[in-house]
């Protein structure tokens, strides 16, 4: 789950963060008072869930409340990246002398926080990562020990700031990492974080990217979720509680365990093609849960074929095929539907689906063969 830039920024001040004083505005009337309130030039922010706003026109600066009320006429409604602009954020604008990137990022590989700098900040970080690795500063924090301020400060001084910088560097470098543990986030990052012409730091822009997983002890910022912005199939995933990322291929995946629905993709893409969708539908998925998950699936317009890989542990092999059944007779599917199923009642499941005359693989390759070929229209 991700928050927009200004629920960033609030949790980020909250630890101590040094931001400009700003609100969110909904129409080009609200966006002028705040701007008056104000009182000086500000920078006024298309707040979608993307990248690529400056770029596409969605950030301009005005020098005074008329300006800010024409700039939010032009940005709210705007399409950014297929998002519609419904928000603005109208901020106080910064001279800015140096602009800097700043990240907390969870590290898996390395069982750490990973804090990331550059002096090369108001641009992307994977372009830096590309093109300049070397310009990329990096510290491991222990989540438990959390970040040394040895470690902090190694990163200022990295970064070519003067002592009095370093040692507030040093404090927003601990608030962001107090953020992302506090949070259960998996990215906290501040870019720019600008240094003016007093010396001092500001963060003028922010990301917060949180864990999913435990959103069950984050109820605050859950409630934080900008349900418009979000693609509605993964929403609806999400209410069935499967868990269901959209991608751009078309062979549709319904598969039970995280590591075997990764699998299922890598072999799609060897049978030629590209999965359109992750899919886990749990380990104990019902009949209903697999009927969700088939409809689901289905609302895409891009596939072509579903392909159904379970291996029957907790879920029984019978239940996923009464699942399949019931939604078939729900929905009219228009695609073919491959199943391959091993494991827990396979041949009761195998009989029901044989039954309803539908086929059953063993072998996944052979199923991922089988349905890329169904969706190209040859016989497998």
């Amino acid at each position: 789950m991700n928050l927009h830039e200004y629920q960033a920024k609030e949790l980020l001040a909250a630890r101590g963060v040094p931001i400009l004083p700003g609100k969110v505005a909904f129409s080009p009337s609200e966006a002028r008072d705040i701007a008056a309130e104000i009182g000086k030039t500000v920078v006024v922010k298309a707040q979608v869930l993307t990248g690529g706003r400056g770029k596409a026109g969605g950030v301009k600066l005005a020098r005074s409340p008329d300006e800010a009320e024409e700039a939010a006429r032009q940005v709210l409604g705007m399409s950014i990246k297929g998002i519609t602009v419904k928000k603005v954020l109208v901020a106080e604008a910064a001279e800015i002398v140096q602009e800097i990137y700043l990240g907390a990022v969870l590290d898996r590989p390395r069982r750490a926080i990973t804090l990331m700098a550059s002096a090369a900040g108001g641009i992307d970080i994977e372009e830096v990562a590309r093109d300049a690795p070397e310009k990329i500063l990096r510290a491991a924090a222990d989540p438990s020990l959390g970040l040394a301020d040895y470690q902090a400060r190694e990163l200022g001084f990295g970064l070519g700031l003067s002592p009095a910088q370093v040692r507030q560097f040093a404090q927003i470098a601990q608030a962001l990492f107090r953020t992302l543990i506090e949070s259960d986030a998996t990215l906290c990052e501040i870019n720019p974080l600008a240094l003016g012409p007093d010396g001092n730091l500001t963060a003028l822009d922010a990301k917060v990217s949180l864990d999913d997983n435990a959103l069950f002890r984050q109820k605050a910022l859950e409630a934080q979720r900008d349900l418009d912005e979000e693609d509605p199939l993964e929403r609806r995933a999400r209410e069935q509680g499967i868990n269901f990322v959209k991608l751009d291929g078309t062979i549709g995946c319904i598969v039970n365990g995280a590591g075997l629905a990764m699998a299922t993709m890598d072999a799609v893409k060897m049978a030629g093609a590209e999965p359109s969708n992750f899919m886990d539908v749990a380990g104990g998925a019902r009949a209903d849960r697999v009927a969700a998950a088939l409809r689901i699936i289905l609302s895409d317009p891009n596939v072509e074929a579903v392909l159904f890989n379970i291996f029957g542990g907790i879920t029984r092999c019978d239940e996923v095929a009464r699942g399949l059944l019931a939604a078939k007779q729900e929905v009219d599917v228009k695609v073919p539907i491959v199943v391959r199923l091993v494991g827990t009642n396979e041949e009761e499941g195998r009989r029901l689906l044989r039954e309803a005359g539908i086929g059953a693989f063993t072998a996944m390759k052979e199923a991922a063969d089988a349905v890329v070929a169904a969706a190209g229209g040859r016989a497998p």
